[in-house]
């Protein structure tokens, strides 16, 4: 969540004539992420997260907003997205796409316990299971294809041994076949920061604008990724072991899925290595604009590379 456009009091305030929330209280941009640009709006009448989509295809927006819908009516911890007045989620708000979002309580958390991993692993096996009857459709954007193409972008910019790292991880990764496991609805971003609790009691799963049908265990793979792994790229495997079991006693990986794990593992670290070096390579305008270190990610893929990954 970053500040790309920025919006005016007497824009929030006839914007939000179209919904049924009160007068506008206060609102402050959200300085976390690197995709859209977020704020925290008060009302009479709530609380809540207004979403300005800045680089998503727009024909895909209604995908993420009645996966959350979808989600929030079947007990989901996720936001419920907010009609107007004529029933649409989706309007214009300066010239950009706009989603107004029930806000939850909680927090994220930096240094997760055993049994907020677990609480993880549990919620996206319940969004695995979940998202079966959901029946919308998207593309991932930031799938196979979108790594091929951004990696060669970004051969003719890096140094040597990061041109090496980039092109073995496309020679390996040519041989898995995505489309082999099974497939759903995946978050693809359940990081840290798009997960609250209030203490060890997980509260909330935000931030759905990656989301898409994918390999189910891609998403189990950067979910791990990011709350199991420490500074040096390799697995807290305690973490790890909490995490999966969660996930299993909602969903129960098949034989394919187990004996693609390593190279999936790697995959979903590449995919944010690349996305974060392109960030660095290419930075964006904008105020409170959030560039990640790539440097987290190439340490995790490169453990993933020579280390055995934890059972599946």
């Amino acid at each position: 969540m970053s500040v790309f456009t920025q919006v005016s009091h007497a824009q929030l305030h006839a914007y939000l004539t179209h919904y049924d929330v009160g007068e506008l209280i206060g609102f402050q941009g959200i300085g976390e992420g690197v995709e859209n640009t977020n704020y925290f709006v008060d009302t009479e009448r709530g609380r809540w997260v207004l979403t300005l989509f800045e680089r998503l295809n727009a024909d895909d927006l209604p995908f993420f907003l009645g996966l959350l819908g979808h989600l929030a009516s079947r007990g989901y911890p996720s936001a419920q997205p907010l009609a107007d007045h004529s029933g649409a989620t989706l309007r214009s708000l300066n010239g950009k796409p706009a989603a107004l979002v029930t806000r939850l309580v909680g927090q994220s958390v930096l240094f997760p316990t055993l049994t907020q991993c677990a609480a993880v692993g549990q919620a996206l096996g319940e969004l695995h299971v979940l998202g079966q009857s959901y029946t919308g459709r998207c593309v991932n954007s930031r799938g196979v294809e979108w790594r091929r193409t951004t990696a060669e972008t970004l051969l003719l910019k890096v140094d040597a041994d990061t041109r090496t790292l980039i092109a073995e991880e496309l020679a390996a990764q040519s041989e898995l076949d995505f489309r082999q496991l099974p497939q759903g609805v995946i978050h693809a971003d359940l990081f840290k920061d798009n997960v609250l609790f209030v203490d060890e009691r997980l509260t909330g799963v935000i931030d759905f604008y990656y989301a898409c049908n994918d390999a189910l265990l891609y998403d189990l793979a950067v979910t791990l990724n990011d709350w199991c792994a420490r500074p040096d790229g390799s697995l807290d495997l305690d973490a790890a072991a909490a995490l999966l079991a969660a996930y299993r006693a909602c969903r129960e990986p098949n034989h394919a899925e187990r004996g693609a794990w390593r190279l999936v593992l790697r995959a979903a670290a590449f995919r944010f290595f690349l996305s974060r070096l392109y960030d660095w390579t290419f930075p964006r305008a904008g105020d409170l604009v959030h560039i990640k270190d790539p440097a987290p990610y190439r340490h995790i893929l490169l453990h993933h590379r020579e280390q055995e990954p934890p059972a599946l």
